[in-house]
């Protein structure tokens, strides 16, 4: 079969070193997030999209972010395809190896991370119509304004960041680049202004944390965040939960090497879905989806079947049907969206997940990513699915999500 071109529901945009600056109030320049040249000699991973950097004279030149009085975020390779890894410009020589964590600039970065037209045909080329952006400087659901001490300031920052992303990032794509918005995480009320704000520009889609408690923030069980749902549920915006948006990842001891953090990277994902089928949100806000980037999906169908389980058996002590009238995996089918780049077990399992739950994502441009090899990879996985599934796997699963037609056009 002639695959359907993808809607990739999880890819990465890095933010230009003019973003803020170029929004902010004159008076308040100095406090906008910017862009400082460093030498870096060395960096390592500490957290979730957190790193303890080394500088000094004798480093490479490294773009970092600085906002808040400090170096919030550094260019690296890992993240931003580097152009020494496509040799001669060719991406069918693209050497996924010579992505490291190596501090870059943004003249070192590969055309496609950076320029909006040479994203388009990036995406093209693997056979990607669409594409959803998460953020990186900010972190995957603007942790770092969350993080600021002045609110007001960032709220700037917010908005400015949600501009740039519609007005210009999206801006002339004919729907190519859908918008994905952040939220003041620290205000719910002020969040839900965001939403709708953002709606009427044509946003259906908001990064959000996995667990807002690992932020030092109130859980969705508490009520708190009821006017940021009710924003969403009211417009038919979809939360976004990327891995690493709690900015904390299981990890099973502290020197555990970084690739068994890397293999259980589902883990916040799973816990989070534990969580929204238990919260009585889903019976709230009959319109409320949420979706789970680069979490993958081999695990969502025990995680189905042991929460339908704990519904039915365990009901004397625990109390939960008041809450969730039905069980568990009744809410999921209608709110739930799993996301996948390489997982064939979940392929295996697609009846068992949902046939109208599952979305492709290619992660570019990040290590994970297919790109620029994703027709042949989900030719080869899909190669036994049914041609209307793998359109609903590759397309129109996404496109439900993000409320578009098939010609990319917002569907009020």
């Amino acid at each position: 079969m002639a695959l359907p071109l993808i809607v990739s529901v999880d890819d990465h945009i890095i933010e230009p070193a003019d973003l803020w600056t170029s929004r902010f109030p004159k008076k308040l320049l100095d406090q906008a997030p910017r862009i400082e040249r460093r030498n870096v000699v060395s960096t390592k991973m500490v957290g979730a999209g957190i790193y303890e950097l080394v500088e000094g004279p004798e480093g490479r030149p490294a773009d970092c972010w600085i906002y808040d009085d400090k170096v919030t975020y550094v260019h690296k390779s890992h993240v931003s395809i580097p152009k020494w890894a496509v040799p001669g410009g060719d991406i069918r020589r693209f050497d996924k190896l010579k992505m490291d964590l190596t501090c870059i600039t943004y003249d070192d970065m590969w055309d496609g991370c950076i320029d909006q037209q040479a994203r388009i045909r990036d995406l093209e080329a693997a056979g990607v119509e669409a594409s959803l952006g998460f953020p990186t400087a900010v972190r995957f659901c603007g942790q770092m304004f969350h993080e600021a001490a002045d609110k007001e300031v960032a709220l700037l920052g917010v908005q400015a960041y949600n501009d740039w992303m519609i007005d210009e990032w999206c801006a002339g794509t004919d729907g190519r680049l859908i918008p994905l918005c952040i939220v003041p995480l620290w205000d719910a009320e002020l969040a839900a202004a965001e939403i709708r704000r953002n709606a009427a520009r044509g946003a259906r889609a908001v990064s959000f944390s996995e667990m807002p408690i690992h932020l030092g923030l109130p859980s969705i069980h508490s009520g708190w965040w009821d006017p940021f749902f009710e924003a969403c549920d009211e417009t038919r915006t979809t939360v976004c939960m990327h891995i690493g948006s709690s900015s904390k990842m299981l990890a099973t001891s502290a020197d555990a090497p970084i690739a068994v953090q890397a293999t259980l990277t589902f883990n916040n994902a799973m816990a989070s879905l534990a969580d929204y089928l238990f919260s009585g949100l889903f019976v709230k806000y009959p319109n409320l989806r949420v979706a789970y980037s680069e979490g993958q999906i081999g695990w969502l169908p025990y995680v189905l079947e042991r929460a339908d389980d704990v519904w039915e058996n365990h009901e004397g002590w625990m109390h939960t049907r008041s809450i969730v009238p039905e069980p568990p995996s009744t809410y999921y089918h209608d709110h739930v969206f799993g996301c996948f780049f390489r997982d064939n077990h979940g392929v295996a399992s697609l009846h068992e997940i949902g046939i109208n739950n599952v979305t492709y994502e290619t992660d570019y441009p990040h290590t994970d990513t297919t790109w620029p090899h994703t027709q042949e990879y989900v030719e080869k996985v899909l190669a036994n699915v049914p041609d209307e599934i793998v359109h609903k796997v590759l397309r129109g699963n996404a496109l439900n999500m993000l409320s578009l037609d098939e010609n990319l056009k917002l569907v009020n």
